[in-house]
């Protein structure tokens, strides 16, 4: 899905590590809710409220999700899968634009 309609964007931008990585929410008439954003190179670690699903647009990561011991390669076009109620760690290589979907 290239573009999202009939959607409210919340205008407060997500500012996470100095700014470096930077997010607008979006929500959908369905109550569904997403992010997108910009992720500038460097070594983060995020927590999880709900579920997400993040979609690389475009870009070059490595993660290290919960209870893996082994590094992944993410490019753009594809996405991951991480569980609620944890922490994950990213290494963007170059910067990363990305789609964050929030599930129950």
């Amino acid at each position: 899905m290239n573009e999202f309609k009939n959607v409210t964007v919340v205008r407060k931008a997500n500012s996470y590590f100095d700014g470096n990585v930077t997010s607008r929410t979006i929500l959908f008439e369905s109550g569904e809710k997403k992010t997108l954003g910009i992720m500038m190179p460097g070594s983060y670690r995020f927590d999880t409220a709900k579920k997400e699903v993040m979609e690389l647009l475009a870009g070059d990561v490595d993660i290290l999700l919960p209870g893996e011991s082994t590094w992944r390669h993410i490019a753009a076009g594809e996405s991951f899968e991480v569980p609620a109620n944890s922490e994950f760690d990213i290494k963007v290589n170059a910067v990363s634009d990305y789609c964050c979907s929030y599930l129950d």
